[in-house]
């Protein structure tokens, strides 16, 4: 990646303050830059960093006024924060831009290719496979039998959809997530676990992105769904049947039961469980921690604590916990007074 502070001005909408032809070839943080990269500043705590910063072109807002002489040459923007945004997503497009079928993988003759697509070494394409246009399937990515994937979706490596499932467009999906496994149902059977045949599949709709190492179940019947706009975390499981609605956001290590509906826009933080059958209404906010054991169905409230509840019962709930000990001791000298007094 080589670009002037003119070219990248005019990807922006920004002004050019300095040296036009100012080259970058790589990005940094503006505490860390050195000629030839490209920085921005938006938080005023790194202000300080800009009058010595070796990068040779920062990012700054319209409203940045300096105190002391720059060295680096300055593009000016509305808001740095986006600006930088944009230019990681240009500079990830430019490095993951990749065609090609190598010699190395594996695709079954039945499957259906797109125009312009990326299958890297040691990747597996089964039976009836349909790949979009412009999908990028990195090395020892497995795609089983029937699925459909999506155009302009990206499989990085050690993804593994089973078959039957659906991946939308303009997906992203992370090292090592799974997709399609069987859901955890078994019925006991004189004294056994006999497990119940999981038939159904998974469907990802477009726009949604899954981080390392997620787990989504297939249904028992139907499809276990993730909407539009869904955005996981590393190491999220999705169980048999769960359907998460358009725009939600779940971060790390959440798990979620079997059949359990969560609503949309909603923001599920880390280590989040919910218990199965069980509905989320749409904008919840469940705080770090929090165990779900029965429906919430009130839109836009947010929960803490095991079991969950609203915000403002959670933190007095947890002052009276915090003055148990104190409250016991006033109970016990109460109690031996009363005794005395009788």
């Amino acid at each position: 990646m080589k670009f002037t502070a003119a070219q990248i001005a005019g990807m922006l909408g920004g002004t050019v303050e300095g040296n036009p032809e100012a080259t970058i070839t790589k990005l940094s943080k503006i505490e860390e830059g050195e000629s030839g990269s490209l920085s921005f500043l938006s938080n005023p705590l790194y202000t300080p960093h800009i009058y010595h910063t070796g990068a040779s072109i920062v990012i700054v807002n319209n409203s940045f006024i300096a105190d002391n002489p720059i060295s680096a040459t300055l593009i000016r923007v509305d808001n740095a924060d986006i600006a930088f945004a944009k230019l990681l997503e240009v500079y990830n497009q430019i490095k993951n831009d990749k065609k090609g079928i190598s010699k190395l993988s594996a695709i079954a003759e039945s499957a259906k290719l797109g125009a312009d697509i990326y299958v890297g070494e040691f990747a597996v394409v089964g039976e009836q496979v349909v790949i979009g246009d412009n999908v990028k399937i990195h090395p020892h990515v497995y795609v089983g039998d029937n699925s459909i994937i999506g155009d302009n979706t990206i499989l990085f490596s050690g993804v593994k959809i089973y078959s039957d499932n659906k991946i939308g467009r303009h997906c992203i999906l992370h090292a090592g997530t799974v997709i399609g496994s069987d859901g955890f149902r078994f019925n006991q059977q004189d004294g056994k676990n006999v497990k119940v045949p999981q038939i159904g599949n998974v469907i990802v709709e477009d726009d949604v992105e899954m981080g390392a190492n997620c787990t989504v179940d297939r249904a028992s019947f139907g499809s276990t769904i993730i909407r539009t706009g869904v955005k996981l975390d590393n190491m999220v499981h999705v169980a048999h049947n769960v359907e998460i609605g358009e725009n939600t956001v779940i971060a790390a290590q959440t798990g979620i039961a079997g059949s359990t509906k969560v609503g949309k826009n909603c923001l599920i933080s880390g280590h989040v469980s919910m218990t199965g059958h069980v509905t989320i209404a749409d904008g919840t906010i469940l705080g770090g921690a929090t165990g779900v054991s029965k429906s919430l169905t009130k839109p836009g409230q947010a929960y803490l604590g095991i079991p969950a509840l609203e915000v403002s019962k959670f933190r007095r709930s947890t002052v009276l916990f915090r003055n148990l000990p104190e409250l016991a001791d006033r109970i016990d000298k109460l109690e031996k007074a009363q005794k005395k007094s009788t």
